[in-house]
C-alpha cells in the first residue's frame, strides 16, 4: 500500500477509570461495543486490520464497498465494527462472524450486515498524521466523513463533561458499555494507553453451581467459577463466569468447595446439559460445557457444585440473559439463600434508540445533543 506507513499497525489502548477526568481540555466519546478495527485504504485496496493486528476482511465482506464510498482514496481511520441489533448493538452477532467458512459469513454478512464506526484520522493522502494533536484530527476526520450514511458512522463526541455523563446513563440501553476520554493536544501512541475508559459497574449475588479446573492445574487449582440466577420460574440460568484469583485462592478453593462436590450431579438444575450439548450447538444456545466462543478448541468442561452457595461479583452490564465479560469476585455471601439470587435483582437499563447515538454529530460545540430521531 501507497501509504504514509504501512500496516500492520498497533492501535493506540485505554487504561480504565472510576470517573470521567474533570477540567478542559477532554474529548469524551461513547465506548463502542465491538471489535476495534484500524481501516488502511490505498484506492480500490482496503486492509480492515484487527487490535491484534491481523485481517478481518474476509469476515466483514459486505464493508469494503461502503467504506470505499465513504474514505478518501488514500487514508488510514481508527475505529469500530459493530453490529446493530433488534435491541442495540449485539456483540455476540460480532463473535459468530469469525468462522472459517465463507459460506457462512456470507450469509451472517446478509442477515446481520455490520457497521463502521471512525473516530480517529491517522494519515490523508501522502501526510501521517499521528503526531498532531487530536482536535486537528479530529477536525479532518469531520471534514472528510461530513455527509457519511449508514453503514459507515461518525462516532458522536463532545467537549462537555456534563453531556459525556449524560450519555454514561442513556447510552446503555443502546447497547455501549461506557465513555471514552481523550486529551485533545495528545499525539496518536500506538501501543499506549492514552486514553481512559470509564465503564458501568454493578453488583449481583449469584449461585455458585460449578467450577471449572484451572488449565495448569487441572486437580489442584480451580480456573474460575461457574455462576447462576434464578428467573421468576424458579430455573436457575447460567449466567456468566469469576474467575480473576491469585493461585494462592485458586488452591484454597479446591478444599473449600470440596464438600459441595460430593453427590452434586444428583438433581443438579444443569445435569441434563451434557447430554443437549449436541442441540445447543445447533441452536446457539450458550451452556457451561459448551465450546468456547473465543476459542473453539479450548476446553470447556466443568465440575458441578451444589448449589448451595452465594457470591456477591462486579460486573459491568448485560448481554441478553449474560454478563457480557467475565464478572470480578467481590465476596461470599453466607447470609444469602441461593434462591433469593434471581434476575429481579439487577438494575434494568431504559432503552435508547441506537439511531438517536449515530445522530449526535455536533462533537466542537459543548453542549451538543443528539438528533431526535434518525
Amino acid at each position: 500500500m501507497r501509504l504514509p506507513f504501512a500496516p500492520p499497525l498497533q492501535p493506540m489502548l485505554s487504561s480504565a477509570a472510576e470517573a470521567l477526568p474533570a477540567g478542559d481540555g477532554w474529548l469524551f466519546e461513547p465506548k463502542w461495543d465491538g471489535f476495534r478495527t484500524l481501516v488502511f485504504r490505498d484506492g480500490d485496496e482496503i486492509l480492515l486490520q484487527s487490535r491484534d493486528e491481523k485481517p478481518l476482511n474476509r469476515y466483514f465482506p459486505e464493508l469494503l464497498a461502503p467504506l470505499a464510498d465513504a474514505f478518501p482514496e488514500r487514508c488510514v481511520v481508527d475505529g469500530e465494527i459493530v453490529i446493530v441489533g433488534v435491541g442495540g448493538l449485539d456483540f455476540e452477532a460480532l463473535l459468530l462472524r469469525i468462522h472459517p467458512a465463507v459460506s457462512r459469513v456470507k450469509l451472517l454478512a446478509a442477515q446481520s450486515p455490520g457497521s463502521f464506526v471512525a473516530w480517529d484520522l491517522l494519515a490523508l493522502g501522502d501526510e501521517d498524521l499521528r503526531e498532531a494533536p487530536l482536535a486537528d484530527r479530529r477536525e479532518r476526520l469531520e471534514r472528510v466523513l461530513a455527509g457519511v450514511t449508514s453503514p459507515v458512522h461518525l462516532s458522536p463526541a463532545t467537549r462537555d463533561r456534563a453531556l459525556a455523563t449524560d450519555w454514561f446513563r442513556r447510552f446503555e440501553g443502546a447497547g455501549l458499555d461506557g465513555v471514552m476520554a481523550k486529551r485533545l493536544d495528545a499525539p496518536y501512541r500506538a501501543g499506549e494507553r492514552t486514553m481512559v475508559k470509564v465503564k458501568h459497574t454493578r453488583t449481583a449475588d449469584c449461585v455458585v453451581a460449578g467450577f471449572r479446573w484451572h488449565k495448569n492445574g487441572v486437580g489442584a487449582m480451580v480456573g474460575s467459577l461457574l455462576l447462576g440466577l434464578y428467573d421468576d420460574g424458579g430455573t436457575l440460568h447460567h449466567v456468566g463466569v469469576t474467575a480473576a484469583f491469585t493461585n494462592a485462592v485458586r488452591k484454597q478453593l479446591v478444599a473449600e468447595l470440596a464438600p459441595l462436590r460430593r453427590h452434586a450431579l444428583e438433581g443438579h438444575p444443569w445435569r441434563d446439559w451434557a447430554e443437549a450439548q449436541t442441540e445447543a450447538n445447533a441452536t446457539g444456545q450458550r451452556l457451561p460445557g459448551a465450546s468456547s466462543r473465543w476459542n473453539r478448541g479450548k476446553d470447556l468442561r466443568w465440575e458441578p457444585l451444589r448449589p448451595e452457595r452465594v457470591c456477591e461479583v462486579a460486573y459491568d452490564h448485560m448481554q441478553g440473559t449474560r454478563f457480557r465479560h467475565a464478572a470480578q469476585f467481590v465476596r461470599w455471601r453466607p447470609d444469602k439463600r441461593p434462591h433469593d439470587c434471581r434476575y429481579d435483582q439487577l438494575e434494568v437499563t431504559p432503552p435508547y434508540e441506537l439511531e438517536r447515538v449515530f445522530g449526535a454529530r455536533s462533537p466542537g460545540r459543548p453542549g451538543s445533543e443528539p438528533r431526535q430521531g434518525s
